[in-house]
């Protein structure tokens, strides 16, 4: 495959339920250090973005395309987190000719959410934050902490300031009613079709590796790489993200850097 200068094929990220572009702050600094180009974007209701809320996986994709035409984008990878995984994957199958690869961190289709957790994030928002962080991290204290590792309680406290920037609902409840309900990901796989890097957590509890199967055996041209984290690869092994990223990019999509 021939070599693309990255300034022409940029690294889009998109991140999970109830965050906002700074999950990926370690590894934009590691990448960009290092000749990529990374464009990170955030949902309506989050981060700096106002709102309201998408209510819906499909018209999250649909703001994406529309996000990276107006800013004159393209062809990209892009690649998501958990919510944000299935948003990069409605995205490649809605416009295949303009992907060159993506990448799908703390993945699972379906992604089913339990019925309690989806109404304690309606009406405790905050317990439900609380019980999303634990579930979100295989050592909540490591002895040895990986450089850049983000704690739980400051990915708590991202969570809550996500949650207080919508007042007249719960964003969590909607970011995950919208990952629960979303029913196109084997289509939106097969319309893809091409390089694919599953990034998974071995001791993921939210989206546990299994259940991902559906979406690898629907991607044939697909690398998977496991890590020694939970679900929140991007705090808990940071640099081993950034890592995995670089190399799938550069082996198997044949970009190189500056």
């Amino acid at each position: 495959m021939s070599a693309h200068h990255p300034s022409s094929l940029p690294l889009v990220l998109l991140h999970g339920a109830g965050g906002d572009a700074s999950v990926w702050s370690v590894q934009t600094d590691w990448l960009t250090a290092r000749g990529w180009q990374c464009v990170t974007l955030e949902l309506p209701a989050h981060g700096d973005t106002p709102g309201p809320p998408l209510t819906g996986i499909e018209r999250m994709a649909d703001w994406v395309w529309t996000q990276l035409d107006a800013r004159q984008i393209g062809p990209v990878v892009l690649a998501g987190h958990s919510m944000g995984s299935l948003i990069a994957l409605h995205a490649a199958g809605q416009r295949p000719g303009q992907l060159r690869g993506l990448a799908l961190l703390g993945s699972a289709f379906p992604m089913r959410v339990s019925r309690r957790l989806l109404a304690q994030a309606e009406q405790e928002p905050e317990e439900a934050i609380d019980n999303v962080v634990r579930w979100s991290y295989a050592q909540a204290e490591p002895l040895t902490p990986a450089p850049g590792f983000q704690s739980p309680q400051a990915y708590r406290e991202l969570l809550l300031r996500q949650q207080a920037h919508w007042a007249e609902g719960s964003l969590l409840a909607t970011d995950l009613r919208a990952c629960d309900r979303y029913e196109g990901g084997e289509a939106a796989a097969r319309s893809w079709g091409g390089p694919t890097l599953f990034l998974l957590g071995e001791h993921d509890r939210m989206t546990p590796v299994a259940q991902a199967e559906t979406l690898r055996a629907a991607l044939p041209r697909q690398r998977t790489v496991l890590l020694d984290c939970g679900h929140n690869l991007m705090a808990e092994a940071p640099h081993a993200v950034a890592h995995a990223l670089a190399d799938w990019m550069e082996r198997d999509l044949g970009v190189c850097r500056t």
